[in-house]
C-alpha cells in the first residue's frame, strides 16, 4: 500500500472511530435519561398511598340502655363531674299504637259536583253528621243511632285533627271511609285530605275523561309508629359498675334507679360505605401500580436495546482501532523507508 493510500485509509478509519465514539456517547446519554425516568417511576411507586381496609371496630360502639315501663331509653351522652356524678342525656323510644300512618293509596272517581268515590263507596267529611253521603255509609248506618253514631262522629273529629297535626297542617277538610279488616273482621277508618283528591284548581286531583284520578291519592289510618324524644343534660346521675368496670345500674335524680343493658351496635351502612370506598381506592391503587410497572418495563426494554447496541459499537470500535493501529504502523514504516532512501 502506497503512502497516499495509507494516509487516506488512516483518515477514513479515524473518522469511523470518531463516529463510533460519538454514537456511544449518545447512547450513554440516552441510557442516563432512561435511568432518570426509571428512578422517577420508582419514586411514583413509593409515593402511592396504600389503601387500608376499614376495621369494623371503628364503626362499632357500646351502647347502654334501660327500660322504664313501655319506654326504652338509650344513653347518648355521659359527662363525668368532679363530684363523682354524671350529666347524662338519653333518647326515649316508644311505640305509639294510636299514631297516624300511611295507608295504601287509592284511585278516586269524581262523579258530579263534590261527589268522590273509591270503588262504589262515597267519601264523606270526617266528623260531620250532616254530610249528604253519610246515609251511604253502610258501617255508620249499622250503628245504634242513639249512642254509637254520636260516639263515632266525635272519634272521627279527634282523628281528623290528629291527621292534620301529623302532616304538619293547621287546617283543611279530612274525609273518611270505612274498610273491613279481613284479619279482625272489624271496620277501620281510612282518611283522605280533601285537597289531595279534589279536582284542580281547588285541589291536587287530576282526572281523566271518565272521572278516574290519574294520580294515586294518599291515604292515612290509625297504626303503630315509633316515637322518640331526647332528654338532654340530666345532672347528678350516678352509675354502678361491676368488677370488670362495666356499668350495670343508673340512678337518675327524681326519676329512679334502673338496670342497664349493654349492647354492641355496628353502623353497618357506614361500614359498608367505607368498605366500598376501600374497594374503589384499592382498584385505583392496583391500576396505578400496573400502569407504572408497564412504563418501567418499556424503559427497561429500551435500555436493553441500547446496551446491545453499545456492545456492538464496542466490538466495532476495537476492530477499527486495531486496523487503524496497523495502518499507522505501516505509515511509520513507509516514512522510515523514505528517509533512508534520501539519507
Amino acid at each position: 500500500m502506497g503512502m497516499a493510500a495509507s494516509q487516506a485509509r488512516f483518515l477514513g478509519l479515524t473518522a469511523r472511530l470518531n463516529n463510533v465514539e460519538f454514537e456511544a456517547q449518545q447512547i450513554h446519554q440516552q441510557r442516563t435519561s432512561l435511568s432518570n425516568k426509571s428512578a422517577s417511576y420508582y419514586s411514583d411507586l413509593l409515593g402511592l398511598a396504600v389503601p387500608v381496609a376499614p376495621s369494623v371496630d371503628a364503626y362499632t360502639q357500646t351502647v347502654y340502655t334501660f327500660d322504664d315501663g313501655a319506654l326504652t331509653n338509650q344513653i347518648t351522652s355521659m359527662v363525668a363531674n368532679t363530684n363523682g356524678t354524671y350529666t347524662v342525656s338519653y333518647l326515649k323510644t316508644w311505640d305509639d299504637d294510636f299514631a297516624i300512618v300511611a295507608a295504601t293509596p287509592s284511585i278516586v272517581t269524581h262523579t258530579t259536583g263534590s261527589d268522590y268515590l273509591i270503588g262504589t263507596q262515597y267519601l264523606r267529611k270526617a266528623g260531620d253528621a250532616d254530610d249528604p253521603h253519610i246515609g251511604d255509609d253502610a258501617y255508620y248506618m249499622s250503628l245504634d243511632a242513639t249512642t254509637q253514631r254520636p260516639k263515632l262522629i266525635a272519634q272521627e273529629t279527634d282523628l281528623a285533627a290528629k291527621v292534620l297535626s301529623e302532616l304538619g297542617l293547621t287546617s283543611g277538610d279530612v274525609y273518611v271511609r270505612y274498610v273491613e279488616n279481613t284479619t279482625t273482621g272489624e271496620y277501620e277508618p281510612i282518611f283522605y285530605l280533601k285537597k289531595d283528591f279534589e279536582a284542580a284548581p281547588a285541589g291536587n286531583g287530576i282526572y281523566d275523561s271518565n272521572g278516574h284520578s290519574i294520580n294515586n291519592i294518599n291515604a292515612y289510618k290509625v297504626g303503630t309508629k315509633q316515637r322518640m324524644e331526647e332528654v338532654i343534660g340530666v345532672a347528678g346521675c350516678q352509675f354502678e359498675q361491676d368488677a370488670t368496670g362495666r356499668y350495670i345500674n343508673i340512678n337518675i335524680p327524681n326519676v329512679g334507679k334502673y338496670a342497664l343493658t349493654t349492647n354492641t351496635i355496628t353502623d353497618q351502612d357506614a361500614y359498608d360505605d367505607a368498605m366500598n370506598q376501600y374497594e374503589y381506592d384499592k382498584a385505583i391503587y392496583d391500576q396505578s401500580i400496573a400502569d407504572i410497572n408497564a412504563k418501567i418495563e418499556i424503559v427497561q426494554a429500551e435500555d436493553k436495546n441500547l446496551e446491545l447496541r453499545l456492545k456492538q459499537l464496542d466490538t466495532e470500535h476495537n476492530a477499527i482501532q486495531t486496523e487503524r493501529d496497523q495502518v499507522k504502523e505501516l505509515i511509520k514504516k513507509n516514512v522510515d523507508s523514505s528517509f533512508k532512501t534520501f539519507g
